[in-house]
Order: C-alpha cells, then structure tokens, then sequence
C-alpha cells in the first residue's frame, strides 16, 4: 500500500506523449465515446462560486449534464430504525437546477440526433487564460448534410449569476431549413441512491416549478424547493444575426424555450448569442419570489448591452490578476504545468465569494457528495487560495463565521454544555452525516477551522477578520476539547482526548487519534495566545467579545495547560507517532483483502467492521499531522513515520497522495515525492478513482498546489513568517511560483544552480529560507543554494539479506554458546555486552566478552575459546529446521525473487551455509558471503561490497536489510539503502524501520 499502488494507476493514464504539443494553457480532448462524456463534463465545467454549468454539448442529450448553485439545496429528513439522542435528523442536498444549455438543432423536419451521425471531426477545449470553454464539431447527418458547430461558453467571474454562450452552426454541403430551440429545461433531478455512498441521495422533495413564461423578448422558469423555502428565477436572452429570425416561443412541463429559423447554404453559417441569468432567495426567505425575474432581466440587460466579446475580456482580465499571482512556470514539462493550471482553474472559480457559501468537495463540478462542505475545505483548500487569492480564503472562513450559530446547537446536541462544534457534512451548517462515527465524531474539524483562520491572518495581516470573526471562531471551537478530553493520572497526568475519529475513516471512535491530538494542541495553544494579544490590544473588543460569548477568565490558561500536556506518544519499538492508542496492535490488512481488480474503495467492498479491526487506513492521517502542524518534529522521525504509514496506506482517498507528496518530499524520499505528486496532480485528468464524473476533486487539485509549493517548495509558516526550503525534483529543468504575503508579492524560481527570490510587490518581505532569516527588498533579488535532494540511486537490482536476528533468531543460539563458554572461563556476560557483541563477527565478539575476563589470555587460548564456542553452537544448530525462520523470512526472500532481483545473504556467522541447509532456505539464494570469506567484521562495509561483487553489481544497485546498528552502520558505509529491523532506539540510522521482516514489502522499494 505505498506509492506503487497508485502510480500503477497512473501508467494506465492518457498522458501526452513526448511528441504531442502541449499546451499549457488550454486542455484539449478530442474523445467521441459517450462513455467518457461525463468525465469531460467535469473537466469542462465553469463555475463562479455561485453558479456551475457542467461541460455539455448543446445540441445532445446526457442524462450526467447539470446546472447547479451554490445557494439552492433541498433538505430531507434522515430517517434511522433506531434513534438515539444528538443523531443528525435532516441532510442538505445541492440539487440541479433549470439548465440553460440546450440548443437543439433541427435541419428541414429532421431533428440533428449526434449519436444517428457520422463525427468526422471532434475537438473540445477549456481555455484556462480566457475562463471559456469551447468546443467544434463536423458531423455528417444519415442523410449526408454536414455541419460544423462551433460552440463558447463562459460563466462570468465579475457576474454571479451570468451564463453566456456563443453558438455557430455552418454548412458544408448542406442546402435547406435550419431550425435552433433554444431552451430552459427542468427536467433534470437529483442523482438517486445507489450503491456508492460518495453519489447520489435518497431526496424528499426537490425542485418544483411555480411559473413560467416565453415570449419573443425572453423566456423563464421560477422554481422552488419543497423543504428548504428557497426559489430561483432562471431567464435567458438572446442576440441573433439577420440570417435567423424568431419563429415562436413554447411554454411545457419540462421548461421554456425559444425557437429561431434560417436558411443554410454551403458556406453560409447562422450564429445565436445566449444570456442567461440566475436569481435566487435565501433559504427559509419570504422574500416575494416575483422580484427573481426582474432582478435576473436587469443582469441580463447589462450583459447584452456588453456583448459577449466584452464579457470574455471581463474574464480574461479577472484570471489575469489570478495568474500574476500564481507566477506558475514548469520549465520542460508543460504537461504538469498545463494540469496544475487546471486545478488551480476549477479551484479559484468553484469558490465561495460572498460568505454565504464555502468550497464542496467536488466545487460545482457535479453532484457528488451532495455539494456538502467538509474540513478539507480548510485544511487542504484555504492553505492553496490563502497565498494565491486571499480574499477567497477571507470568504471561506467567513462562512464559518455564519454558521457559528449552528456550530453551538450541534455542540449542544452532541451533550457540550458550552462552546461550538462545526458539522462534518453541511451547506446550511447542521449537521448531515448520518453515520456519527464517520461524521460527528471527526472533532479535528474544528482545530482546522482555527488552523485556517491562523493562516489566513497570518499570510493577509488582515487582523480586522480576527477581531470581527476570527477570535470568536478560535475560542469558541477550542473550548470543546476540554470536554472531550482530560487530564489522564493513568497516563502521568497527560490530557487525553477519547472517542474520536481521526483524518483515516478506516479507523473510527479512538482514544488519542494523533492528528487530532496534535491538531488539538496548536488550537488550544493558539487560542491562549489570541486571548492574550486581544486582550492587550484591543481590551473593548476582548471584554465584548468574551462577555457575549461568556468566556471566564480562567479559560485562557486551561487551554494553555491542556496544550502542554497534550498526550502525543512516541511507540518505543519503531519511534513512530501511534495513529491511535490501538492501531498499532491490530494485524494488518491481508493482501487478499487489501487487493481489488477495479478502482473500488475497500468501503464499497467490506464492512466497516472488518476494516477497524485491521491496521489499514484510508488516507494520511499521522502524517496530516507532521504536515501541518509539525515544525518541531525533526526530519528523522517524519521519515520513520512516514516509511511506517506508507506500507498500511490504502490512499482510497484522493486527500492521500498530496500529504504523502509533501512529507516525501521533505524527508528526502524523491522518487516518492513525484510520484505522489503525480498522483495528486492528475487524479481527475485521468480519473484514477472512477468518479471524477460525478464532479472533480476539488482538495485534491489544492493538493497539487501544496506538493508543489510546500512539497517543493518546503513552504511552511513559522512564528508568522513564511518559511521555504526549495528542492529541484530530477525530472524537471526548473519552476517558478508565486505567493503573496501581507501584500507583497515572492516569486520563487527554482533551478540547478539554486533559488532566486523576487520582490514583485510591495518594498521589503521577512522570510526564511532553510531556517535562516532574510530580509527581501524591492528590485534587489537574493540568489541562495538549495539544499535538493540527494542524486538518485541506480534502479534497484538485489537484496542482501542478514541471517542471526533477520530471517532466523539465530541470536538466542549463539547468546546461549556464548553464555556457555562465559560460564566455563568464569567472565561474565550481562545483556549490555551481549548487545554489543551482536552482529560482530566470532573472534570481534570474544574480544567483547574478555574485556572483563578475570585474566589475559593468549593467542592460542583465544583460538581455542572460539573454537570451543563454535563447537557449542554447531551442537545447538542441529536441533534447527525450517520452523525456526521467523515468520515472514521465506515469502520476503521468495518475493524479491519473484520480482525478478537478485538476492544474497550476508552473515558474520561462520556456519551461515550449514544454518541456511537447516532451515531449507539454501537455494533461496544466489551469493552467500560469510565471516570465512572476509577480514574484517561491521561496521565495516567488507562483507556487504564482498555480496555485491559476489552478484556482479554495485552496490548501490542493492538494498540491505539488518537487525544491527553495526549492520546499518556497514551498509551506509557501502553505499546501500539500509533497511532496519527491530527498535528503533537502536536502529535509528536505518533509512527504512520495520517492526520484523513480516513487514518487508519488496514493492516499496521498485521503482
């Protein structure tokens, strides 16, 4: 379960080739299989934070196209056979609205059905510098006319509620009547509920209509929700030229239209300009639904008096400024620049603008997940937008601040006497899941809600939002810890947080979930410290603040002593942080299970029980953890956590790969790094989860940003200052970024030769790179080394094997001889001497133990001790057989063979030929090196470079795997990747832990 897994998916992908012209600014598709059009309608979505369109053909019907905003959902009551106090009783669904889209075409009598045609040529296109989507098609009809339909859209980021399209229609051949329906359809509900709990919903209610009306000037739809009290107008418009003219308007159950006719010759070409406008209530509003119309018309009134050539420049200087901002360059690689562009495109337009909204996990791509609101939206999103468009993640945050009110009442059903608690799923703000241990449960929602109000303030300098909002989101969200958790006398008086699910949905209701716990800490720390700023410099505003919210002046302090003795253990066996109090005593999830022919999650495959009872998890969870708040967690004990987590990982979550991608990256793991990068950056492009045609994955294209600026990058906040360590990643020449801080503007060019920082904004920017202030002026550029990433390694080719403590206890044997001969000559051996002598070959270890002999011995006598001490352990030998292997040796050893690798054992014991015969392992391998065939034992490299010669490679072609920090010391010195079995006090130079060789997983280390 590490990158492998999820790179394998993304050698299937359509990736360009090395000779197609890339683009990056414009993602082409020229695909004609309908089975693939719901795909396309995501990727060729446009949105503004109020308003999505899916990416359709105007003139085809598809049953996946939509219209859909941010405002209008249905509510519907969840219904439970068992009912226990504080379940969430009702669910918010995002449902498609009247869409606007249809164009039907009609040459003569005969309606133009694509699919009864011949597509002779396809080309569709979203034009990430101008915000449009275009798309031509040449089809020839059965009856041999042939059309060229050029069609453009946009969804206005200046308007909110605006939708213009830009409709041609010529002929090839084609002499005769054109007919063009343009409409308003209503027929579209909501995805029903299937199998896949990621789509669709069980609806009481939905959209109803409440009037209609068409004429030659316009036409439109009023529509209402049955539940949720919201209405909406939909009306369009329509500028022609002189080659069509109006026919007539109809009125129908399914919606409204208008219908245009002409003649066509060969040549001859007949154009449509569509306006569509959008207007809708709030929920629960008794607004008077007659004003929708009049106020959709006014929109519409402007934007036809723009023009839709005006209305294109509007958007291309709107995602101008969003560019300047970015500053993205991929020098050689315009593939991944043209990807990243596309996320950072749906990211920026799919955004909440007006407060009253935030960012859906699949933004208004699609339906899926209902369009509910979660904690990646700050934890994932905000930290993109916040350097990128600030005045999104102020919009973001400041929804929350809406919905604190509904925070409050689900902290009180949830039993929280005080304070708020945000809701896992929502649009309104209450709560939506119906499954608590996956929903309400997730309590580190709120320490990302804080967590990204932190960073906004810092990276905006925008105090004003923390004293109008922030503050009150920060204090109010941090008093729920203390009562989750308390100070644990069993656990040496550390605060304990319980029954809690952590980032990993495959592990739910745990006591200390790390992420959470650590998370927790920095909440209640920042609370403390907010109090206490606020307090000193705006006294008025803290004693408002704290009198309406009935804060008591002890509080403050007890947030500061429960983030103190935040309980964050470190497991003693493999110094990894533990996910949990448990997870590290259950098994791990057989590969049996953990393996699926399809794309399908282990949640549509298993039972949430069997899951939890495994050490699987669904995402990076831990490691989140590192990323976001672990500064003081040094580079060493990120690596052991990360090596560990990756081997138990499923990534069935698309949240996964930009975490592992940043961590990777930051504890050296290049090749990981981009892969997961990789697998961040294009999960939607090439689908590699099976749903992106349910809408795109709106944190994971964050993610891509993040692997990129903080993978990459190394950005990270510390003391309220940005702080970068860039690498260059092999594959590419250089890149460049941009971020804005505090109104200034870094540029961030990163190549061979180092980093070259830029002032594009602003006169002078604090900031740290590699740990060390700097001080940036306007127009003078600092040029600083990099620290990069080491060279990599030839691709791996073999393993070398330890024998005593790897593959076989051997150890307890030649401890039991030595304690034999220890006893005959009267020195003794206690288990610190023991422990030395491990992995040191016969003649180092006797010098070991007569170091406290009671006498000096002779040469001759210390031959004939190691003799003596040989013959003890050859007796002990004997009772050996293949059920002394330590579980998992043969199948580690049979799985790099079966890998294609060479493999090799290396033992300073002198029988390993004998020991491998007893153990039945003898033609497992095809070099055996022993203490006979060198002359010096570890730490010193011999009897590893002696094993690569030994296969005829180098030895930086093998990987090492011991139980010795002798051993790990010897296989540094040679030049191999070193993997460590056993704890990790005396294995901690070992560049991978595991806890036994049951834990070794061959696929890790292929590239």
């Amino acid at each position: 379960m590490d990158h492998q897994t999820t790179a394998a998916a993304s050698s299937n992908a359509r990736m360009p080739d090395a000779q197609t012209m890339v683009d990056p600014w414009l993602l082409v598709r020229h695909g004609t299989d309908p089975a693939g059009f719901a795909q396309d309608e995501s990727l060729f979505a446009l949105a503004n934070g109020t308003l999505g369109v899916r990416g359709n053909l105007e003139e085809a019907d598809s049953a996946s196209q939509a219209s859909l905003l941010s405002g209008v959902w249905e509510r519907t009551p969840i219904e439970y056979h068992e009912r226990f106090p504080g379940f969430a009783s009702h669910t918010d669904t995002r449902i498609p609205v009247a869409d606007a889209t249809p164009i039907r075409l009609r040459l003569g009598d005969t309606p133009v059905r694509l699919d009864q045609g011949e597509w002779l040529q396809f080309e569709r296109n979203l034009d990430l510098r101008h915000g449009c989507y275009r798309r031509r098609l040449r089809w020839r009809s059965p009856q041999g006319a042939t059309l060229e339909i050029e069609a453009e859209r946009l969804v206005s980021l200046a308007e909110a509620g605006l939708l213009a399209i830009r409709y041609r229609v010529r002929s090839l051949d084609y002499h005769g009547p054109i007919t063009l329906e343009s409409s308003i359809a209503t027929g579209r509900q909501a995805t029903g509920q299937g199998d896949d709990p990621r789509i669709g919903t069980r609806l009481a209610g939905g959209l109803v209509s409440w009037a209609t009306q068409a004429d030659e000037g316009s036409a439109w739809v009023g529509q209402q929700t049955r539940h949720s009290g919201i209405r909406l107008a939909c009306v369009q418009h329509h500028v022609h030229g002189a080659e069509l003219t109006f026919r007539h308007a109809r009125e129908s159950a399914d919606g409204v239209s208008q219908v245009y006719a002409g003649m066509l010759a060969p040549g001859q070409t007949v154009s449509l300009d569509k306006y569509v406008a959008y207007a809708f209530t709030a929920p629960f509003a008794t607004d008077a639904a007659e004003t929708l119309p009049a106020r959709a018309e006014a929109t519409l009134a402007t934007a036809v008096a723009l023009g839709y050539p005006a209305l294109l420049e509007r958007q291309t200087q709107v995602l101008a400024g969003f560019w300047a901002q970015a500053d993205l360059a991929i020098a050689g690689d315009p593939a991944t620049e043209q990807a990243l562009r596309l996320n950072l495109f749906h990211l920026f337009q799919s955004s909440g603008r007006d407060g009253r909204s935030s960012t859906a996990a699949k933004g208004l791509t699609g339906e899926g997940y209902e369009g509910h609101y979660f904690w990646d939206a700050e934890a994932f999103m905000l930290p993109a937008l916040v350097t990128l468009a600030p005045e999104l993640a102020r919009a973001m945050l400041a929804y929350r601040h809406r919905t604190l009110g509904h925070a409050r009442r689900h902290a009180r059903e949830l039993n929280h006497l005080r304070g708020a608690l945000y809701a896992w799923r929502t649009i309104s703000g209450d709560e939506c899941s119906a499954y608590f241990p996956g929903g309400s449960a997730q309590y580190h929602i709120n320490a990302a809600v804080a967590w990204a109000t932190r960073l906004y303030v810092d990276a905006s300098g925008d105090q004003a939002f923390m004293l109008e909002g922030g503050a009150e989101i920060i204090f109010e969200t941090a008093r729920i810890w203390l009562q989750i958790g308390h100070f644990n006398p069993r656990r040496g008086g550390a605060f304990c947080i319980h029954e809690v699910t952590g980032p990993d949905e495959y592990t739910a209701l745990v006591d200390n979930n790390h992420y959470t716990n650590r998370m927790a800490q920095r909440h209640l720390r920042d609370a403390a410290a907010t109090a206490e700023w606020m307090a000193l410099s705006h006294p008025a505003k803290y004693a408002a603040l704290t009198t309406r919210i009935g804060l008591d002046a002890d509080e403050p302090a007890q947030w500061r002593a429960a983030a103190q003795a935040m309980y964050l253990p470190v497991d003693a066996a493999l110094g990894i942080f533990p996910q949990d109090d448990g997870f590290l005593d259950k098994p791990r999830l057989p590969a049996e299970l953990a393996t699926a022919t399809d794309q399908r999650p282990l949640l549509l495959r298993m039972h949430p029980l069997t899951i939890y009872r495994h050490q699987v998890c669904k995402q990076a969870d831990a490691l989140l953890a590192l990323m976001l708040a672990g500064e003081q967690v040094d580079v060493a004990a990120k690596r052991r956590n990360f090596d560990y987590y990756e081997g138990v990982t499923a990534h069935d979550s698309t949240l996964s790969a930009s975490t592992f991608a940043v961590i990777a990256a930051e504890v050296g793991h290049a090749d990981k790094a981009f892969h997961y990068f990789r697998d961040t950056l294009r999960v939607d492009l090439d689908d590699l989860h099976g749903n992106a045609a349910h809408g795109l994955h709106m944190a994971a294209m964050a993610g891509s940003w993040l692997a990129l600026t903080w993978g990459y990058g190394g950005l990270r906040v510390h003391d309220g200052l940005p702080a970068l360590a860039p690498r260059l990643p092999a594959a590419w020449k250089s890149y460049r970024f941009g971020l804005r801080w505090r109104g200034t503007h870094l540029r961030v060019e990163v190549d061979g030769d180092g980093v070259r920082y830029t002032l594009t904004e602003g006169s002078a920017l604090t900031f740290l790179h590699d740990g060390l202030p700097q001080r940036l002026r306007a127009g003078q550029p600092l040029r600083l080394p990099c620290a990069g990433f080491a060279a990599p390694l030839p691709p791996l080719k073999a393993v070398v094997f330890d024998l005593d403590g790897v593959l076989a206890d051997t150890a307890v044997l030649h401890r039991a001889a030595w304690q034999q001969l220890a006893d005959e000559i009267g020195a003794p051996l206690d288990e610190a001497t023991a422990g030395r002598m491990k992995g040191v070959d016969r003649r180092g270890s006797l010098d070991i133990l007569l170091e406290q002999a009671p006498r000096c011995y002779s040469e001759a006598e210390k031959e004939a001790f190691a003799a003596r001490k040989n013959a003890h352990y050859v007796e002990l030998i004997e009772r050996l057989g293949p059920q002394d292997l330590l579980p998992g040796a043969r199948a580690a050893v049979e799985s790099v063979r079966r890998a294609g690798l060479k493999t090799a054992l290396a033992s300073a014991s002198r029988n390993a030929p004998q020991l491998l015969a007893r153990l039945g392992i003898a033609a497992l391998f095809d070099c055996v090196v022993d203490a006979n065939r060198i002359a010096r034992s570890k730490p010193d490299p011999e009897i590893f470079l002696a094993a690569a010669r030994g296969l005829g490679l180098s030895s930086q072609e093998c990987l090492g795997v011991e139980d010795a920090a002798a051993g790990i010391a010897a296989l540094h010195a040679a030049g191999m990747t070193a993997v460590g079995i056993g704890r990790a006090q005396e294995l901690d130079k070992a560049d991978v832990l595991l806890p036994d060789i049951a834990a070794f997983d061959i696929s890790r280390f292929i590239a």
